[in-house]
C-alpha cells in the first residue's frame, strides 16, 4: 500500500453532556456524546484508519454529572461509560476535571478502556508523569502516529488546593519542547499529533495578541516556537477553529459536543517512508444525526433519576426573580443577583459579598423553584471562601469589573475584551453589602466614584475587610490579581448549588426585593 487517509476526530469540551439536550428543556438539541457516537460508528464502518480523540473537559458540566457526584457510589462514571461506548483512543485531562477532586478524577481514570495522557502534570516529588502516559503510539499499515497531550498550566490558579495535591503543572511549551523532540528521535513516526487542553492566546492567523499571556492559552506559542507538531488539537476556549498557525493545521471543535474536529491527514510511501502530503481539517455539525440507541440505553436509569430530582420544588418567588435582559441586569441592580449574594452572605456569616451572571442563558427563577432552575441558573461547582482583603484591594476589584463596560454612541456596551476570543461575563461580579457608583464617563481604573460600606461610611483603603466570592475568584481567576494568595478566613466545602438549594428549602419563600446599593451612570 502506497497510499493512505487517516481520519482524525476530535471531541473537546463536552462538559458532562451524553444526551441531546441541555437540561434547562428537554427539547432534541444537535449536542452530546450519544450523537456523536453515532457519527463515529459510521465513519468506523467505512474506514480503516481512525483516530478518536478527547481534549478535556469531559466530566463535569451538567446536572448529570453534579447528580453524580453527590451518590456514595464506585459505579463507573456515566460521561466515562459513555467514552468507553464511543472507543475512544485517547483522551487528555481538561482543567475541570479536577473540579470533584482526585478521588473522583482517579476512579474515571482507572474506569476508562482508553489511556489519558497528560505529559505536563507530573508528581511534584517523583517528576513523573501523574496520569497514565504523556503520549501513544498507534500504527496503521506500516504508519506510525504519535499522540502528546497536554493540559493547561494555570490550573493552579483556579482549582481548589485540595483537589490537585501533590501534583505540579508544568509549562506547555517547555513540556511540549521535551517530548515532541524526545518522540522524534526515538519513535521516529510518519504523523505527530499534540492534543492540548488549551488555547490560543494569540490570533493565529496573524498573530495579533487577543488576551493577556498569562499561560492559560499557548496554542500560538505551541505552533511557533516547537518544532515537530504536524496537527494541533485545541479547546478550552469554546471557540470553532480550522485552518493553520504558522506552518502547523489546527482544530478546536467549540463546546458541550456540539461540533466535532475532523482531520483528513494523507500520507503517501516514498522509499520505504511515509510522508504526509497534505492536511484538511473541517468542523462536523450534527444536526441530522441520530443518538445512538447503545450510548443512550447505558445512560437511560440514570438520566431518569436525574430528571426527577431537576423536578422537585423547593421554594416559591414573591415578586419575580425571572430575567429577561442579561445585559440589563448587569447594568442594573436585579434581586437574583441580590439573591446569589444573600445566599454566600448567609452560607458563610460573611457582610460583603460578590458574584457574577456566568452566561446570557440564564433566565432567573419562576414563581415555583426547582431544583432544575437551581442547576441551569448557577452552572459551575464553586465553593465558597471568605477573604480578608485592604479596601485598596476592594477598589481595584471593582474597577476590573467596571472594564466590562464601554460607550458606543453615548451609550454603554460590553467591553470586546470580555467577548474574545470567547465570552467572559462570568468576570463582571456585582458587589452587596458595598455601596458602590461606576461612571462610565472615566478612564478604566478611575470608575469607581462613589465606595462605602453599609451604613454609608467611605471604604477606607489601608483597612481590612472580609469577602465572601466563589473558590474560582478567590483564587484571582478572571484576572482578579489583587485576590490571589490573599488570606483565607473561611471555606465552604458545599458547592454553591447546594446552598442555594438548602437556603430556598429553609427560607421556603424568596423575596424578589431589591436595595439598589449600586449604580452604573454614564
Amino acid at each position: 500500500m502506497s497510499k493512505i487517509q487517516l481520519n482524525v476526530f476530535e471531541t473537546s469540551d463536552v462538559h458532562g453532556h451524553i444526551m441531546p439536550h441541555r437540561y434547562r428543556t428537554e427539547d432534541d438539541l444537535p449536542l452530546g456524546l450519544a450523537k456523536i457516537g453515532s457519527l463515529i460508528k459510521e465513519v468506523r464502518s467505512k474506514e480503516n484508519h481512525v483516530l478518536v480523540v478527547d481534549n478535556g473537559d469531559l466530566i463535569q458540566g451538567t446536572p448529570l454529572t453534579t447528580y453524580f457526584s453527590k451518590l456514595d457510589t464506585d459505579q463507573e462514571h456515566p460521561l466515562i461509560r459513555a467514552a468507553n461506548l464511543l472507543d475512544y483512543d485517547a483522551a487528555v485531562l481538561g482543567n475541570h476535571e479536577f473540579n470533584f477532586g482526585l478521588d473522583t478524577l482517579n476512579q474515571a481514570v482507572q474506569n476508562s478502556t482508553f489511556p489519558w495522557l497528560a505529559a505536563n502534570i507530573v508528581d511534584e516529588q517523583t517528576k513523573e508523569c501523574y496520569f497514565g502516559k504523556p503520549y501513544i503510539v498507534k500504527d496503521y499499515d506500516g504508519a506510525k502516529v504519535a499522540l502528546l497531550g497536554l493540559t493547561t498550566q494555570y490550573i493552579p490558579n483556579w482549582e481548589d488546593p485540595n483537589h490537585i495535591v501533590g501534583l505540579e503543572f508544568v509549562d506547555c511549551v517547555e513540556s511540549a519542547k521535551k517530548w515532541v523532540s524526545h518522540i522524534r528521535q526515538h519513535e521516529q513516526p510518519d504523523v505527530l499529533i499534540v492534543s492540548y487542553h488549551g488555547g490560543f492566546e494569540r490570533n493565529p492567523e496573524n498573530g495579533e495578541l487577543e488576551e493577556r499571556e498569562t499561560g492559560e492559552n499557548q496554542g500560538y506559542a505551541l505552533c511557533h516556537e516547537v518544532e515537530g507538531i504536524d496537527l494541533l488539537l485545541t479547546g478550552h476556549q469554546h471557540r470553532l477553529l480550522t485552518g493553520k498557525c504558522g506552518d502547523v493545521h489546527i482544530l478546536q471543535p467549540g463546546c458541550f459536543g456540539a461540533a466535532v474536529g475532523k482531520a483528513v491527514i494523507e500520507l503517501e510511501k516514498n522509499s520505504d517512508k511515509w510522508q504526509i502530503t497534505s492536511i484538511q481539517t473541517e468542523l462536523l455539525d450534527l444536526d441530522h444525526v441520530k443518538a445512538d440507541p447503545a450510548i443512550v440505553k447505558a445512560s437511560d436509569l440514570l438520566e431518569k433519576e436525574v430528571q426527577g430530582w431537576l423536578d422537585e420544588p423547593i421554594g416559591y418567588v414573591e415578586g419575580s426573580l425571572r430575567i429577561e435582559d442579561a445585559f440589563d441586569v448587569r447594568l442594573n441592580k436585579h434581586p437574583f443577583t441580590e439573591f446569589i449574594n444573600k445566599v454566600q452572605m448567609e452560607a458563610s456569616n460573611t457582610a460583603i459579598s460578590s458574584t457574577a451572571l456566568f452566561d446570557n442563558t440564564s433566565k432567573g427563577f419562576p414563581d415555583k423553584i426547582t431544583i432544575r432552575d437551581v442547576m441551569s441558573n448557577y452552572i459551575y461547582p464553586n465553593t465558597l471562601k471568605v477573604l480578608e482583603i485592604t479596601g485598596e484591594e476592594l477598589k481595584a476589584a471593582l474597577e476590573r469589573s467596571a472594564s466590562y463596560f464601554m460607550l458606543t454612541d453615548g451609550e454603554p456596551a460590553i467591553n470586546p475584551a470580555f467577548l474574545y476570543p470567547k465570552p467572559q461575563h462570568y468576570n463582571y461580579d456585582m458587589w452587596e453589602g458595598i455601596r458602590y457608583t461606576i461612571d462610565l464617563l472615566k478612564p478604566e481604573g478611575e470608575r469607581i466614584v462613589q465606595l462605602e460600606d453599609e451604613h454609608g461610611e467611605p471604604i477606607q483603603l489601608g483597612k481590612t475587610y472580609e469577602v465572601v466570592m466563589s473558590n474560582y475568584r478567590a483564587s484571582g481567576g478572571g484576572e482578579y490579581t489583587m485576590f490571589k494568595d490573599k488570606p483565607v478566613i473561611r471555606e465552604m466545602q458545599d458547592d454553591m448549588t447546594d446552598l442555594i438549594i438548602q437556603y430556598v428549602q429553609k427560607h421556603q419563600t424568596i423575596s424578589s426585593a431589591v436595595n439598589q446599593n449600586w449604580k452604573v451612570i454614564w
